[in-house]
């Protein structure tokens, strides 16, 4: 059965029918000079405020920027403290502790990276908010996650909360594990899954939740999409496969594999905002970076990388090493995937907010997944 368009929407990011699969299905390899299609360029524009030119030269700083990381960590040593993009310059900052080599620094600023002097290291901070992640709590604490610009350890507290015993027992317990502060969000976060809607991407128990990324065998989405009933069905309702892993809380990743003529292609729909996306590689963002979201309910929204490696205190318990953003979500579009250029970032998870007002989202890094279940990327 061929798909017309109104039906290949609801299908949210990369399996394809494969009885209705055709050779013109799958976008044409871009310019590796552009790694973006003039569609998502012009969704940065206009999410962004951006020209076309300013659009183009954003997305290079930010691959160098994602190339540069894992090299200045290396610089740094035991002295790194964080790295982050900024955008108004188009340039990667790395943090160091005082006492930093003068050999380290020169190897830095010789990626033309800039050099910020903080209080405390990446190990320390780390350290500090493993200790947060032993603590239970409750539940109007609602994240924390290192803060590399500030050197701090940020405990976020909905609104209104901060004076709650249990919340001012678990904050006095904080300040004692390492450098801590405090900040007001405006709700708590939830997981964006959805009763059973018809037409969307996969549908589980009575469940609807998003595609994340194809991966060889099957594909990537939310953990707290498994509603342990097994068989996982397609937007069309024909049986997909079922779910071979999962984890929530703790973590929120899962895998399904493909079967039943089914198979899997490296693109994320852009749900005719922007040209389909193809899928090219797995390099991890900086804080700071644009990155967009694909999901079967709110379609593509595109926003910033806002902080890593968080702790979600989710109302079912704590997901750790999360990554949060200023992308909105809602119901449906847990699992979704969301992708800076053409690199695969992570699939959906929860947050607070919507497409009307705004909010903020958290994605379960990919390459945790893949290297949880020995997955592999497929890419373009």
């Amino acid at each position: 059965m061929r798909r017309n368009p109104l039906l290949r929407a609801g299908l949210a990011v990369l399996l394809l029918l494969g009885a209705g699969a055709t050779a013109g299905t799958v976008p044409a390899a871009a310019d590796e000079k552009q790694p973006a299609s003039a569609g998502l360029l012009t969704a940065m524009q206009r999410d962004f405020g951006l020209t076309p030119e300013q659009a183009v030269a954003r997305l290079a700083a930010e691959r160098k920027a994602t190339a540069l990381q894992p090299k200045v960590r290396r610089a740094a040593g035991t002295s790194f403290g964080g790295s982050w993009f900024e955008a108004a310059q188009g340039t990667l900052t790395v943090a160091v502790t005082p006492g930093t080599s003068a050999t380290a620094l020169r190897e830095i600023r010789a990626t033309g990276a800039t050099v910020r002097t903080v209080a405390h290291s990446a190990r320390e901070l780390s350290a500090t908010q493993a200790r947060l992640d032993a603590l239970p709590a409750p539940d109007a604490v609602s994240s924390w996650h290192v803060d590399p610009k500030a050197s701090t350890v940020v405990v976020n507290v909905v609104s209104g909360r901060q004076r709650d015993n249990d919340v001012q027992a678990f904050v006095a317990r904080a300040r004692k594990a390492g450098p801590v502060t405090v900040r007001e969000v405006a709700a708590a976060p939830t997981t964006f899954a959805a009763g059973t809607v018809g037409g969307d991407p996969f549908y589980t128990g009575n469940v609807r939740c998003s595609i994340g990324f194809s991966v060889y065998g099957g594909f990537v989405t939310a953990g707290h999409c498994d509603q342990h009933t097994g068989s996982v069905y397609g937007w069309d309702r024909s049986y997909v496969g079922n779910f071979q892993g999962s984890s929530f809380p703790d973590n929120d990743y899962a895998w399904v594999n493909v079967g039943s003529g089914w198979w899997t292609v490296p693109v994320v729909l852009g749900w005719g905002t922007v040209s389909d996306q193809l899928v090219r590689g797995s390099n991890v963002a900086p804080v700071g970076a644009s990155i967009c979201r694909s999901g079967s309910t709110t379609h593509w929204h595109c926003g910033t990388v806002l902080a890593m490696n968080e702790t979600v205190n989710y109302s079912q318990g704590a997901v750790h090493q999360m990554t949060k953003t200023n992308v909105c979500a809602e119901p449906g579009d847990s699992g979704g995937s969301f992708i800076s250029g053409d690199q695969a970032q992570g699939v959906t998870s929860g947050g607070w907010g919507n497409c009307s007002s705004g909010g903020e989202t958290w994605f379960q890094p990919v390459n945790e997944i893949l290297n949880r279940y020995g997955l592999t990327l497929h890419t373009a």
